[in-house]
């Protein structure tokens, strides 16, 4: 029997270190924030990480906020500008090699998607690292409960252009993907619609499609559409595939069936009703962290 148990523990300091089972010496407590986004290089477009970074600072006054980006190719496109951004294990072993003992990773994302995910297993993995942080927690990104989807319907109503009339459609373009986080989309256009009919989402690489978007436009009697990005940054997806020039934008495209089009260019970040459902979220973490 002794040997048995001698055989499990040793198994268990190989797979999760030997200090999951030694002694671990009291440290004092180093609190830091890891806001990670997909990231833009759109300069532009990072007024909206400016906005939710002077939140976070204003909830949590002295702890430090850190950066990542998921997206590789924005990284190395940045560090070709001479702007050097890290990704999410880069951040995180830099704060660990610095002391940080309770990280708070805060996902920017809209949905749980596959940015999410990835980002999920990163912080899975430095959790079994021996000497690492006493606690390691990952924040919801934006929609990520029910409660979360109904403020994002709120923030929309909220945000809606003071010139839009209410039998103007508004079509929201989300950036949607093949990975499951897409339903977060059909949800939030389920909830828009029983608030305000004359609103859609759509989505550049999920569903809804364009082609749905167009389809329900059609049976409205409005000829006037109002664009907007349901995306954190008015980046790249916001100014040419949404309101760009070139023919298969979506300004273009419903030009072209007959509808008359206002952009509006603005991050979901920008606008406060949005970035304070991300620090709520963060806020959840935090509250861990006493």
């Amino acid at each position: 029997m002794k040997r048995m148990i001698s055989a499990v523990v040793v198994l268990a300091m190989v797979l999760f270190g030997a200090n999951a089972y030694a002694h671990k010496e009291a440290r004092e407590m180093k609190k830091g924030i890891l806001l990670v986004a997909f990231g833009t290089s759109e300069a532009s477009a990072k007024v909206s990480f400016q906005n939710i970074e002077q939140k976070v600072k204003k909830a949590f006054p002295g702890v430090d906020v850190f950066w990542a980006y998921t997206s590789h190719i924005i990284r190395h496109k940045l560090a070709k500008q001479g702007e050097m951004i890290l990704s999410p294990a880069q951040a995180l072993a830099t704060m660990m090699d610095d002391g940080y003992t309770h990280v708070a990773v805060q996902s920017l994302h809209t949905i749980p998607g596959e940015e999410y995910h990835d980002l999920t297993m990163t912080v899975n993995g430095f959790k079994t690292m021996p000497n690492g942080f006493d606690k390691l927690i990952l924040g919801f990104p934006m929609l990520g409960t029910q409660d979360t989807v109904a403020k994002a319907v709120d923030a929309v109503i909220a945000t809606l252009p003071k010139a839009r009339k209410a039998n103007e459609a508004v079509v929201l373009m989300g950036h949607g993907t093949h990975h499951p986080g897409n339903v977060y989309y059909a949800a939030m256009n389920w909830q828009l619609q029983q608030k305000d009919p004359n609103i859609i989402m759509g989505t550049v690489e999920g569903y809804p499609e364009l082609g749905d978007v167009i389809a329900w436009l059609k049976t409205k009697k409005s000829g006037k559409v109002w664009l907007m990005p349901f995306m954190s940054v008015a980046g790249d997806h916001a100014k040419n595939d949404m309101a760009g020039d070139e023919e298969n934008s979506w300004k273009s495209q419903l030009t072209k069936v007959g509808f008359s089009c206002e952009t509006v260019l603005k991050g979901t970040a920008e606008y406060d009703a949005f970035a304070d459902i991300w620090v709520s979220q963060l806020s959840n973490v935090m509250a861990h962290f006493k």
